[in-house]
């Protein structure tokens, strides 16, 4: 399984819940904090959902 790293760049205040529990779930708590994870179809599910806050990339 390949890894990817996943950094939170934008904050999740004034986004729905569902995204907000989405973020933390992938376990990013605040703002530039990052995480290595495996490319596996749910995390890259809950990755497409967040996008828009998240940088991603290869590892």
């Amino acid at each position: 399984m390949k890894k990817i790293k996943i950094t939170l760049v934008k904050s999740p205040i004034d986004r729905p819940e569902r995204q907000k529990l989405t973020v933390r779930a992938l376990g990013l708590n605040k703002t530039n904090s990052t995480k290595e994870v495996e490319a596996t179809p749910q995390i890259l599910g809950m990755i497409r959902k967040v996008t828009h806050l998240l940088k991603v990339e290869e590892v």
